[in-house]
Formats: structure tokens, C-alpha cells, sequence
């Protein structure tokens, strides 16, 4: 089994701007490994004979039957934002 290093711990936190204390560092080192655990678990499966699919092709989202066929007008989808502009949702500023 292969053990995710220390610092890709932090490393990874830092990414996601996340403070971990001393505790959470060890927590997650432990869920890392158990997840690094389970992919080498995966990857040691024999896949011979099993066609890869890299799309569901021919798959369609289905609506509920009470609303087949049914789509909003861009007045219906505009109808509750909080601000339109230009016949689009106007979303506020959230960055100065």
C-alpha cells in the first residue's frame, strides 16, 4: 500500500485555502491512504473483455411525465431573479 507523504496533506489544504490543525492533518492522511488504498485495490482488477465506454452514448435525460415536453420561455425562467439586464440574469458584484 502506497501512503500519501505529509505535505501533500498540507499541500492540499493549501490548495483548497483550508487551515488543519495538527489532528485533521493526521485524520486526513489516514482518509488519504485509505483512498490511495482503494484505487490500487481497483487498478489491480482484470479488465480484459470489458469494453470502455467513454460516454453513455444514446443515453437522454428523462423528464418526469408530468413535464414531457414542457420548457420555460426566457420570460417564465426571468420571471423571479432578483435582477435582469440585457434579457439575462444579472448577478451582483461580488468582487471590487
Amino acid at each position: 500500500m502506497s501512503e500519501v507523504p505529509r505535505m501533500d496533506v498540507r499541500y492540499i489544504a493549501d490548495l483548497a485555502r483550508l487551515e488543519l490543525t495538527e489532528e485533521e492533518v493526521q485524520a486526513y492522511q489516514g482518509q488519504l491512504n485509505r483512498i490511495v488504498e482503494y484505487l490500487e485495490k481497483l487498478d489491480s482488477c482484470d479488465l480484459a473483455g470489458v469494453k470502455m465506454e467513454m460516454q453513455g452514448g444514446g443515453l437522454r435525460a428523462r423528464l418526469r411525465e408530468d413535464r414531457e415536453g414542457h420548457c420555460l420561455t426566457r420570460e417564465e425562467a426571468l420571471g423571479n431573479a432578483p435582477s435582469v439586464a440585457d434579457g439575462q440574469f444579472r448577478a451582483p458584484k461580488v468582487v471590487e
